[in-house]
């Protein structure tokens, strides 16, 4: 279980995994197999209007056809928790043995905030998934989440037989695992390896919500390539397919009977199902899948920046035609990027020729990717498009991270009192240069710039004295972009000068 803050609503992220104590992950994972044979939908049409027709899909024969392929994962393990955790049963605890699915993240929560003391002690953990069978001697696909910390992972077919799984591989990163179970011919699913999907595509979701074996629901396609915020890599199908714990690792169809996608995690307050759904694409899984076969592992690339969006205010303080792109904040030492000859300030707008159009689609590309691949990179530095290649690095080293420009953002027009930084300021900030703001007021403040912050650069200009700065803010349009470092981390702050 996994919570976040989007925006001002707090959330949860629900792993779908059905765990009555502990989270469990689930594998799920790649496989370029050809099962093709597509199922014929039935459908009708009602007419919307003069000149539209809506077509109504009929699933029963997909899901005839490939609903024994579709299988509920059972996981048994086990988990450390501290010895003054309270057992089942007392007051005052939640129950692990019932159905309370905050119970391990909230006992991983208070034992970070150091509530807990004491030594530690296994307590067995069990939990539910789904899965799909993608080749007949039994490959199945499924969530890494599911069978994280798994002992032992029991596979039952619609026909009730039971199997016990072994995982080949699981990538967390991707929330994609590989199982196999000792059976041939077994049945299969189709798989879509034409990413025709389109948002309003109608889809097919097949799994064990609750534990309820083989359910079906269905909706639409509500949004592709979204990127949420879970230092994840993949760009997710957003659906509002009815999904709840225990879908975890399930197929997400097509109305030609191929898998799209395999349904992963909900947006919730609650817990349950709210309308958010969000699927992995089955050609990443597929990717993940090749590789832990062949390997049993996968590694990410790394490119080594710090990204963040670019808004509107930016957009007009680098010259840019929309606000699209990812700004790079910070460029790592001796990362692929630095070797590239990236620079703060940069605004990363293609790869390979894709747009960038978000911060958040750079890390989605690269993490896709492999060590060693090498990459052009169109970018926006001063006030010019600029092509660069990139060699990519291991993200075991070092992760490509996307900057929150929530906790960052100046006296004259933009409101900064500046001096000089001292030698052992520039040593202790690790800096060669820049200004230390002693006070933010006006433009700057409401932005969100702080006394304390270092001033680097200013609409990508370093800066290395006040006068500089004040000539640069004197020739600047309605808005300006500052670099500001902020202890050890550095995020460009736009501020309307009005």
């Amino acid at each position: 279980m996994k919570t976040t803050s989007f925006k001002s609503t707090r959330l949860v992220i629900s792993l779908l995994a059905a765990g009555v104590i502990g989270g469990a992950g689930v594998t799920a994972f790649q496989a370029e197999r050809a099962h093709a044979a597509s199922a014929p939908v039935v459908a009708a049409s009602v007419s919307a209007s003069p000149n539209v027709s809506v077509v109504l899909p009929n699933f029963a024969q997909i899901v005839q056809r490939y609903g024994p392929a579709v299988v509920n994962i059972s996981v048994t393990g086990s988990t450390k928790v501290s010895d003054d955790m309270p057992m089942a049963g007392h007051q005052g605890s939640p129950d692990p043995f019932g159905n309370d699915p905050f119970f391990e993240f909230f006992r991983q929560f208070e034992q970070g905030q150091g509530q807990r003391q004491g030594g530690t002690r296994e307590v067995p953990t069990r939990a539910e998934g789904s899965g799909f069978i993608i080749s007949p001697d039994g490959l199945i696909l499924t969530n890494a989440h599911v069978v994280r910390n798994a002992k032992v992972v029991t596979v039952k077919l619609t026909d009730r037989r039971e199997f016990r799984a072994k995982v080949l591989g699981a990538d967390p990163k991707t929330d994609i695992a590989v199982l196999k179970i000792d059976a041939h011919d077994l049945p299969v699913v189709a798989l879509d390896k034409t990413s025709n999907l389109q948002v309003g595509d109608w889809v097919l979701a097949i799994g064990s919500p609750f534990g309820f074996e083989n359910s079906v629901s269905a909706g639409i396609v509500s949004a592709k390539d979204r990127t949420l915020p879970d230092d994840s890599a993949v760009p997710f199908i957003q659906t509002d397919v009815a999904v709840n714990p225990g879908n975890s690792g399930g197929p997400l169809f097509n109305t030609r009977g191929q898998v799209v996608g395999i349904n992963s995690q909900i947006y919730s307050q609650t817990g349950g199902f709210e309308g958010l759904s969000f699927a992995i694409p089955i050609n990443v899984a597929l990717r993940m899948e090749q590789k832990i076969v062949a390997t049993g592992k996968v590694e990410h690339a790394r490119l080594g920046v710090s990204v963040q969006d670019v808004d509107q205010t930016l957009a007009n303080s680098f010259k840019l035609a929309k606000p699209e792109g990812a700004l790079i904040a910070s460029v790592e030492k001796g990362s692929p990027a630095a070797k590239a000859g990236l620079q703060t300030g940069d605004v990363i707008q293609s790869v390979d020729g894709k747009p960038i159009v978000s911060s958040g689609d750079l890390p989605a590309i690269i993490g896709l990717d492999s060590p060693g691949d090498t990459l052009k990179l169109g970018i926006w530095r001063k006030d010019a498009p600029l092509t660069v290649t990139a060699r990519l690095g291991n993200a075991n080293d070092k992760t490509t991270q996307v900057a929150s420009s929530s906790n960052a953002a100046g006296q004259g027009k933009i409101g900064l009192t500046l001096r000089p930084l001292q030698s052992e300021e520039k040593q202790q900030a690790g800096v060669d240069h820049g200004l230390l703001i002693e006070d933010a007021s006006g433009p700057a403040a409401m932005a969100g710039v702080q006394s304390g912050d270092v001033l680097l650069a200013i609409d990508g200009t370093p800066i290395r004295s006040v006068d500089q700065a004040r000539t640069v803010v004197a020739h600047s349009g309605k808005s300006v972009a500052l670099l500001i470092q902020r202890g050890e981390d550095k995020i460009f702050v736009p501020v309307q000068l009005g």
